[in-house]
């Protein structure tokens, strides 16, 4: 039997129900850990759902289905080109030497396999959609195809995984609208920032074994001071979000969820520290509450109210 991965849950669907031969195939598309899908798709939910919210409406179902199933399948893409991209960074880390690509459970070529066929499905969903939101969504691979690389050329990969990460935000309103406006550019840019603080706790969990590798990260390079800088990130990113809600003529019922997602990035930046990578792991997870938050209330601020938010 092949343990669960470190990341992974110790039950999680994967190793307790999947089929044996099927389970290197799914973690290696991570979907023993589908956190990542939920802050991959959530993004996408927020663009949807603000688009929707600035005339007076509720997101479409359709276009949120499409988009949890784009998000899964792109997600499992692009980590399974990561694993291939650094399989030999992988196998020197403990946390990610059980991967199957550097275990030997999946070959390169058959990972490369993997990659194309969810690239392909996701392709035919993003077909559907308008002209230039299908530009959009094939202008982000450039950005998909050099993550892999930014830990070996810049202190920042977490950055370049927010601008990858939160390209839904600017996809999903485009899907619905045919263009990009003001309040989703300042959507995008509260994405990054949420992004560059949770994904700076996680890497609190490669802290020492990125250092022997040699491989850069955002929480490296703060130090000590990696608490503030969370803090810091968080701040901008509610701050984002607020200007992107105004700038849209959302209504009054934005701000108590909202709320919810400010004291929810609070409380993660209060509890950050560098010697409890489990607590970082645990912090990392919980942004997908996070994220459901700013969604939320993205979906109540379609409410204009008799003069918009402020």
């Amino acid at each position: 039997m092949i343990a669960p991965l470190p990341d992974a849950a110790p039950a999680n669907w994967v190793d307790r129900h999947a089929p044996p031969a099927l389970r290197p195939w799914l973690k290696l598309g991570r979907f023993d850990r589908p956190t990542g899908i939920w802050l991959l798709m959530l993004p996408g939910w927020q663009g949807i759902a603000l688009a929707g919210a600035m005339e007076g409406k509720l997101p479409d179902w359709r276009w949120l289905i499409a988009f949890f199933v784009g998000a899964a399948l792109m997600r499992a893409a692009g980590c399974a080109y990561n694993d291939i991209v650094d399989r030999d960074f992988d196998a020197k880390v403990s946390r990610t030497a059980g991967r199957p690509i550097p275990s030997g459970q999946i070959s390169v070529r058959q990972a490369w396999a993997f990659v194309i066929g969810c690239c392909l499905v996701s392709l035919a969903i993003l077909l559907a959609m308008p002209p230039f939101a299908i530009a959009l969504g094939v202008g982000s691979l450039a950005l998909v195809a050099a993550y892999p690389f930014m830990k070996r050329i810049t202190w920042w990969p977490q950055a370049w995984l927010g601008l990858t990460f939160n390209w839904g935000a600017l996809l999903g309103f485009a899907a619905v609208t045919g263009g990009l406006q003001l309040p989703a550019l300042l959507l995008y840019a509260a994405g990054i920032f949420w992004t560059l603080g949770y994904d700076t706790i996680y890497a609190i969990q490669d802290l020492e074994d990125d250092a022997l590798a040699g491989v850069k990260s955002s929480v490296r390079r703060l130090g000590e001071a990696t608490p503030k800088a969370v803090l810091l990130f968080y701040v901008l990113a509610f701050v984002a979000a607020l200007a992107a809600a105004w700038a849209g003529g959302l209504g009054p019922l934005f701000l108590p969820p909202v709320a919810l997602f400010g004291l929810h990035l609070s409380r993660q930046a209060a509890q950050v520290r560098l010697d409890d990578p489990a607590g970082a792991l645990a912090l990392f997870k919980s942004n997908s509450l996070a994220g459901l938050a700013l969604f939320l209330a993205m979906v109540a601020g379609a409410w204009a109210g008799p003069q918009g938010l402020f």
